[in-house]
């Protein structure tokens, strides 16, 4: 990982960039700008969602930014009220359609909720045999959702998007989706900026002249995960992706570990159920 550009390899050969550009509740103009401003940075991994009402916009910018294809890695996912067989087809067509796209390189389930995830996988899996997907994988699933679907699921999820940073590190999720081939991502990797004040990162930052924000993110990379940060303003999306000059050291690492509480900033899964 000593480039933006740098990509892992995910468990069916499709290469995907370790850092990207998250787009959540960017909308209009601002997203437009935003990720046109990403891409001129070196970022190649654009993150959004049905629900976020931005992929037009999204689409928009990746069309007039020049940036060839087959370098962009675009994800976007299908929204809860879409979940469903039939319904989850439609739901990739319109998303298609709004990012003016004819393949996918990765689409999520957004949310597992009760019972709909399996049936939105298995038309998922048909996207994903047919060559209209590059990649399928899941967001915000706890173990025993992965459990569930991994029991009678043709393919493996490439990837698992879900909260985390340092206060909410994963770890047992982690060691699971490592164990099963799945790429975590994380999404709030910043947690909102509450850590900017934290003294550990404060005092790793000042070693390195980074701010807590960047050490945060090289920690991800670092860690292996991917990460998606989310900013409409240009110095920080500038600054969120000037990364890649520097190393953390094992300790370090081990001490930002220790930052974790389970803390989360956004809904817990299991309590969001439709």
């Amino acid at each position: 990982m000593k480039h933006i550009a740098d990509r892992t390899t995910l468990n069916n050969g499709v290469t995907m960039p370790w850092f990207g550009f998250g787009t959540y509740q960017a909308k209009g103009d601002e997203v437009y700008e935003a990720v046109k401003v990403a891409l001129e940075a070196g970022y190649r991994s654009i993150d959004t969602a049905a629900v976020y009402g931005n992929e037009e916009e999204v689409g928009r910018a990746i069309a007039d930014s020049g940036v060839a294809r087959d370098d962009l890695f675009v994800t976007t996912k299908v929204w809860n009220d879409d979940q469903g067989y039939d319904s989850t087809l439609r739901a990739f067509e319109a998303s298609r359609k709004r990012l003016g796209l004819d393949v996918i390189d990765l689409y999520l389930i957004h949310w597992p909720g009760k019972d709909k995830f399996k049936d939105t996988w298995k038309a998922m899996e048909r996207l994903y045999e047919e060559g209209s997907i590059r990649a399928i994988g899941v967001s915000n699933f706890h173990v025993h959702h992965l459990e569930e679907l991994l029991k009678d699921s043709r393919v493996v999820p490439a990837v698992n998007q879900v909260e985390l940073h340092p206060r909410l590190s994963q770890r047992q999720l982690r060691e699971y989706c490592s164990s099963h081939g799945i790429q975590i991502e994380a999404w709030s990797p910043l947690m909102k900026g509450r850590l900017s004040d934290n003294e550990t990162l404060l005092e790793i930052a000042g070693k390195y002249g980074k701010s807590p924000a960047q050490v945060i993110l090289r920690w991800n990379l670092q860690s292996g995960i991917v990460t998606i940060p989310k900013s409409v303003t240009p110095s920080r999306i500038r600054e969120n992706a000037d990364i890649f000059d520097f190393e953390l050291t094992s300790s370090e690492l081990e001490r930002i570990d220790a930052l974790n509480e389970d803390q989360r900033v956004g809904t817990n899964p299991d309590e969001l159920m439709f």
